[in-house]
């Protein structure tokens, strides 16, 4: 495993990937995943604000039956994005503590290195593809038996 990483932040160059031939999980890499997953869960805590603020202003009830109908539908809607947000929200605090103990990017079943392309596309992952697929098939087979 990675050691430790301090929380002291660096700078990035403009524009900066972490690449394959760089050290994995080097002190840039661990700096442009934290970042990245900062700005992923202040983008969805604005969003959440947002729908908050406006489930409160369209919180007078309509006089007509088919519209205040509409709204319950939308407000019920809005309730589930939330709690999926909240549950994401989890997800990046989640992984953020896993930048802070130096275990990002690092498969939870077998410590080995979670591709960065995954890691890039969903930061995050917990698992390389190859543990996930593992889980979800043997998931499957427990659900269906």
């Amino acid at each position: 495993m990675n050691e430790h990483v301090s929380a002291k932040r660096i700078d990035l160059p403009e524009g900066y990937r972490p690449q394959d031939d760089e050290d994995f999980m080097n002190p840039m890499h661990v700096e442009y995943f934290r970042r990245k997953l900062e700005a992923w869960k202040a983008d969805i805590l604005r969003e959440s604000a947002e729908t908050l603020q406006n489930l409160q202003e369209d919180s007078l009830r309509e006089p007509d039956i088919a519209d205040r109908a509409s709204s319950e539908t939308d407000w019920s809607v809005e309730l589930r994005t939330r709690d999926r947000q909240r549950k994401l929200v989890s997800k990046i605090d989640s992984a953020l503590r896993r930048i802070d103990e130096g275990e990002y990017g690092y498969c939870e079943k077998s410590g080995e290195p979670i591709s960065l392309k995954r890691l890039d596309a969903r930061p995050i992952a917990t698992m390389t593809i190859e543990a996930q697929e593992a889980h979800e098939r043997a998931e499957k087979v427990h659900r269906d038996a």
